[in-house]
């Protein structure tokens, strides 16, 4: 193995950790089909007002060659979509007679399948090839694509374990049996490493940039945000996450470092939708502090989600920041 091995991580709300290790560069693409380091989307919520021609495919795109949000010219089910790109690469290498590529799926609900247990990681992504399904429209789900080399999987690797993964379709060639160990075993579906509670490490980019990633398991029962991502990045948050009735949690100002719900997005100056209407699961710093954080992953502020694993992938990257930054409509101050 050597330093051109490379790999894709994809956080989002049906994708959690998903690894493609080869010898050719496999990176997160753009819609033309560039390599990209990094990218990050929105995929906007379907009105529910009949003269609406949204669809509940279209999506916000942003990538580390670009400064803001743009509004994609492609829908999310498209295989020309920045998804639709990305994943095309493990299909074709998948397909290859001569495959040598390392990978896992895996999904709390296997797709296809009447199936769902909510004990495993909060993620989704077709075996097949690429498609998004119908139920996927009618609310918002954000996610981020990071280009990682090799010698960062290692790391990504014990944070794999923690997820505890549904992992429904894998190839872990013997190549890499020697650094990656928990891999290998999860895709056999078994595991004789005890699981930690949560587990905190750091990443950096292809190209750099570095990441925070936060993995928690099902025996870590409190809420990721207040209890621990606030604490630990040292910084107020706004938190954007479903906020299904009934099941959410205030706004939470008991801790040294607070954590505020926000209750709407705003597209543009007209355009906006309610936190009801999004399953997105991200965070960013209050305005008025000083660590500008923005964290992006597959968890809501909910107690029920206390009980499941998955975690928050964070970057200090200012791009992203202002670009979440600025989707703030409102957010919900503590009683």
């Amino acid at each position: 193995m050597t330093a051109r091995l490379l790999g894709t991580l994809l956080t989002v709300l049906f994708l959690g950790l998903f690894g493609i290790l080869e010898a050719t560069k496999i990176s997160c693409r753009n819609e033309d089909g560039e390599a990209v380091d990094w990218f990050t989307f929105y995929k906007l919520p379907k009105r529910q007002d009949e003269a609406s021609r949204e669809t509940g495919l279209e999506y916000l795109y942003l990538d580390s060659t670009t400064r803001s949000w743009s509004r994609s010219k492609q829908l999310m089910n498209a295989t020309k979509s920045v998804l639709g790109r990305t994943l095309q690469q493990l299909y074709e290498a998948s397909a290859s007679e001569n495959n040598s590529t390392a990978y896992l799926i895996y999904n709390d609900g296997v797709p296809k399948s009447v199936n769902y247990n909510r004990k495993y990681g909060h993620s989704k992504v077709p075996e097949e090839g690429y498609d998004y399904p119908p139920t996927g429209r009618r609310n918002g789900q954000a996610g981020i694509c990071i280009t990682f080399k090799y010698n960062q999987y290692e790391a990504i690797d014990s944070q794999l374990l923690v997820y505890n993964p549904n992992i429904y379709s894998c190839s872990i060639p013997v190549t890499f049996h020697m650094e990656l160990i928990h891999m290998p075993q999860l895709c056999a579906g078994s595991s004789s490493s005890e699981i930690p509670g949560r587990h905190l490490t750091t990443l950096q980019s292809a190209q750099g940039q570095k990441f925070l990633h936060f993995a928690k398991s099902d025996s870590f029962l409190d809420d990721i945000f207040a209890a621990w991502i606030a604490q630990q990045l040292k910084t107020h948050l706004l938190t954007e996450t479903w906020q299904r009735k009934r099941q959410e949690l205030p706004s939470n100002c008991s801790l040294p470092h607070h954590v505020y719900n926000i209750k709407a997005i705003k597209i543009s100056r007209h355009s906006y939708f309610s936190s009801y209407q999004d399953h997105a699961k991200w965070c960013i710093s209050h305005k008025g502090t000083k660590n500008h954080w923005t964290c992006i992953g597959d968890l809501n502020r909910s107690p029920y989600q206390a009980f499941r694993s998955g975690g928050f992938i964070c970057t200090q990257n200012q791009q992203i920041y202002r670009a979440f930054q600025g989707l703030v409509l409102y957010y919900e101050n503590c009683n």
